[in-house]
């Protein structure tokens, strides 16, 4: 099957934020050959991450998980590539960075689930729908002038 153009959303969490590891996720991203489309810096309120996270809500981490991602402020990225959403999440590493593979995001830098540096869209179709929440203003489509040099 042929890889697909696609979105994707990351957010670094507040742990990542605190650590001083925005730009190197960010460049990883980039070194990969994936197009950023949109960034920001947002402190999000219990709401909107009830919203973001409502999938989870009858887990018994759920509130834990509301407060901690509430604790500090996210850098929330919509990254366009080919298959974004797999690798994007591949590039993350698991959920568990325990079971994460050194190179992956989680695996160089993080040792806590309730701590993992970042969240990954786990499908096409929920990316489209955290884009939406996280970037109602929308995003900035451009062309990246070395697209030639990366895709064939």
């Amino acid at each position: 099957m042929a890889s697909i153009k696609e979105r994707t959303y990351i957010m670094v969490k507040p742990d990542g934020v605190q650590r001083g590891l925005v730009g190197n996720i960010i460049g990883r991203f980039e070194q990969r050959g994936f197009k950023l489309i949109a960034l920001k810096m947002v402190h999000a309120t219990p709401e909107h991450l009830e919203k973001h996270y409502a999938d989870l809500k009858g887990k018994p981490f759920f509130p834990g998980l509301i407060k901690y991602m509430a604790s500090g402020p996210v850098v929330a990225m919509v990254w366009e590539g080919l298959d974004a959403v797999k690798t994007g999440r591949a590039m993350l590493g698991a959920t568990n960075p325990l079971a994460s593979a050194p190179g992956t995001i989680r695996g160089d830098f993080a040792l806590a689930v309730g701590r993992n540096i970042c969240h990954g869209s786990d499908a096409v179709e929920s990316a489209e729908k955290e884009i939406a929440l996280w970037f109602p203003e929308g995003i900035v489509q451009h062309e990246l002038t070395v697209a030639g040099w990366v895709f064939e």
